[in-house]
C-alpha cells in the first residue's frame, strides 16, 4: 500500500492533474477565465524551453567527470530504473531508456577497478512485468566480461530508500564506501538516502541533459516538454520528502 501512495502523490500535484483540475473547475463553474488559466498553464509546461530549463535547474549540482579522478571504493552501486520489460508472446524482451549510462557507467568503473564488487539493485514495482532489475543487469554485465561472483544482488526494491538499506545489509560493517552511480537528476536525492543509511558516497552522476542553443522548437508546445516538467516536479516533491525524512 505505500508503494501505491508513494508513486500515486506526485500524481496528484503533477502539472498535468493541476492543468485537469483547472478545466473541470472551469467547466462546472462555467468560468471562461479559469479554464484559460488552465490552457495557459497547459502551453507554458508544454514548451520545451520551459521544460529543458527545468531539466538542468535537476542536475546543476552535479558534473560530468573523468572515470580516472575517481577514488577508489569497497563497492559499485548501479541504481534500478533504466529498464523496460515488454511482453512478447509468452517472452519478456527487455530494453534501456536514456538512463543506459548508468549500468554502462557501472562496469567501466569495475573495469577500471574502483572497487572490486558491482552492486545491482533488484528494482521492480508492483505493476511491472518481467524480471526484477538487478537480475537482467546482471545478466548483461556479465556478458559485458564483469566476473559472476563479482556481482551482488539486493533483495526486491520499489524505490531509492528500499535500495539504500538493502546495500547496506549487503556491506560489511568495516567497509561501506560506495560509488553510487545514477542519473544527474537524481542523484542529489539519492546520496541524501545513500548517507542516511550510513554508507559512505562517492557520487558518480551519468545521463546528463545537455545544454542547447534556443531554436523556434523551442516554443512549440509538446508531449515530450510536458513530460519532462512533470519529472521535474516528481524529483521536486522526492527532494523534499527525503529531506524531511532525514
Amino acid at each position: 500500500m505505500n508503494i501505491y501512495l508513494h508513486k500515486f502523490l506526485p500524481l496528484i500535484v503533477s502539472p498535468l492533474f493541476f492543468i485537469f483540475f483547472l478545466l473541470i473547475c472551469g467547466l462546472i463553474l462555467k468560468s471562461r477565465k479559469i479554464s484559460a488559466i488552465g490552457i495557459i498553464f497547459l502551453i507554458i509546461f508544454s514548451l520545451p524551453i520551459i521544460s529543458h530549463k527545468l531539466a538542468m535547474y535537476l542536475q546543476k549540482d552535479n558534473i560530468l567527470q573523468d572515470i580516472s579522478y575517481i577514488n577508489k571504493a569497497d563497492a559499485i552501486v548501479v541504481l534500478s530504473g533504466i529498464v523496460s520489460a515488454i511482453k512478447i508472446e509468452d517472452k519478456f524482451k527487455y530494453e534501456f531508456n536514456s538512463g543506459v549510462d548508468r549500468i554502462l557507467s557501472g562496469i567501466d568503473l569495475y573495469k577500471n577497478k574502483k572497487a572490486p564488487l558491482l552492486i545491482l539493485t533488484r528494482g521492480k514495482l508492483p505493476w511491472q512485468d518481467g524480471l526484477p532489475e538487478g537480475e537482467y543487469l546482471k545478466e548483461f554485465s556479465i556478458k559485458l566480461g564483469i566476473p559472476e561472483e563479482s556481482i551482488l544482488l539486493t533483495n526486491n526494491v520499489q524505490n531509492t530508500d528500499e535500495e539504500a538499506k538493502s546495500v547496506r545489509k549487503l556491506l560489511n560493517k568495516k567497509y561501506n564506501k560506495i560509488i553510487l552511480v545514477t542519473s544527474a537528476f537524481h542523484m542529489p536525492r539519492a546520496k541524501k538516502v545513500f548517507e542516511a543509511a550510513n554508507i559512505d558516497v562517492i557520487p558518480f552522476a551519468v545521463d546528463f541533459q545537455s545544454s542547447k542553443k534556443i531554436s523556434f522548437l523551442d516554443f512549440i508546445p509538446s508531449a515530450s516538454a510536458l513530460s519532462g516538467s512533470s519529472k521535474f516536479v516528481k524529483e521536486m516533491i522526492g527532494r523534499l520528502y527525503y529531506n524531511l525524512k532525514y
